[in-house]
């Protein structure tokens, strides 16, 4: 591959990093960061003991990377991705995955850090569903409290609407997902 194309082919990975959703770190088997997107930098500040170093990466997610390592040297022909979660308070916490990563240019293997915010996940999965079952503005605020784990009085409590009203509106949401799943078994049997 000639030098032009590495370097598209660098800036469209790093476009592509960048991009993603989750926080992305690339370390060294010394634990090094050797790169990170801009919400992987984000989600280490908020993991780190000591703010003013940048660069640190935070000891629960050093300890998924050794673990990596440690399991490569265990089983060298399989690919073995590792996974913890940290919980930093009762509203937050984050999945970590490792996996090793050969790159051409390290003699010795990296290894590729996701971070995903669970509660954002959450979110934009329950997003996703009020789009897929055609559910009211209303049917959506509850929605996307019932999936953060509000039990129906504190759903009641944060939309300032009757513990009825919340179940009127999770007994039509609950018809609207019935009513998607049957249409597409119909839609898969014909």
């Amino acid at each position: 591959m000639n030098t032009q194309a590495r370097q598209f082919n660098g800036v469209l990975l790093q476009g592509v990093v960048e991009g993603l959703m989750d926080g992305v770190l690339i370390l060294n088997a010394q634990g090094e960061l050797v790169h990170s997107n801009c919400y992987g930098r984000f989600i280490c500040a908020q993991l780190a003991v000591d703010r003013s170093k940048s660069n640190v990466v935070p000891k629960e997610i050093r300890r998924v990377c050794q673990a990596v390592l440690d399991s490569c040297e265990l089983y060298p022909n399989q690919s073995i991705i590792i996974e913890s979660e940290i919980i930093t308070d009762p509203s937050t916490s984050f999945r970590i995955r490792a996996v090793k990563l050969t790159l051409d240019s390290f003699e010795n293997p990296c290894i590729l850090v996701t971070l995903e915010n669970h509660d954002q996940y959450a979110e934009s999965f329950a997003i996703a569903e009020v789009n897929k079952y055609d559910l009211t503005p209303r049917e959506a605020d509850v929605w996307l409290l019932r999936r953060a784990d509000y039990s129906y009085q504190e759903i009641a409590d944060e939309l300032r609407i009757t513990l009825n009203t919340v179940k009127k509106h999770l007994k039509n949401i609950y018809a609207k997902i019935k009513f998607y799943q049957l249409k597409q078994e119909f839609l898969e049997a014909n």
